[in-house]
């Protein structure tokens, strides 16, 4: 999950791509963000029938991507590539821990960006202001 504005990043790691787990994982990392959650976009997995259970529960208007339509989904998509630096392609996704998905989250929310003008997203999101580097 990001969010457009801040590119602040959330995910976790799942048993199986199942539309119950899923469905409850969206629940619970966007409940402590539920005031800002207002829209979600999702692409056509089945991962996600589970929509309007989770759309009702974060009060959010669930949207979908059109198929074959990635363009819909631009930052999504970026931010799998940035993901991709810590899991390549091909790796073995069942063998993730949360701690290994976080720690990678971590990073990405705590790098900055040239886009937010050399902010990091966990900046941006928290509306903190920008620190200076120390070496």
């Amino acid at each position: 999950m990001v969010e457009r504005l801040s590119r602040y990043t959330l995910a976790r790691a799942l048993p199986r791509r199942c539309a119950l787990p899923t469905s409850q994982a969206i629940q619970e990392m966007l409940a402590p963000y539920k005031e800002r959650c207002h829209t979600i976009t999702l692409d056509n997995g089945s991962e996600f029938a589970l929509h309007l259970d989770f759309g009702a529960a974060l009060q959010a208007q669930v949207y979908f991507a059109k198929p074959h339509s990635p363009w819909q989904r631009g930052l999504n998509e970026n931010t799998n590539g940035l993901l991709r630096q810590y899991f390549p392609k091909g790796s073995n996704m069942q063998d993730l821990t949360e701690q290994e998905v976080q720690a990678a989250v971590d990073r990405l929310n705590h790098r900055p960006r040239k886009c937010l003008g050399w902010r990091t997203p966990h900046e941006v999101f928290f509306d903190l202001p920008m620190s200076e580097l120390t070496l």
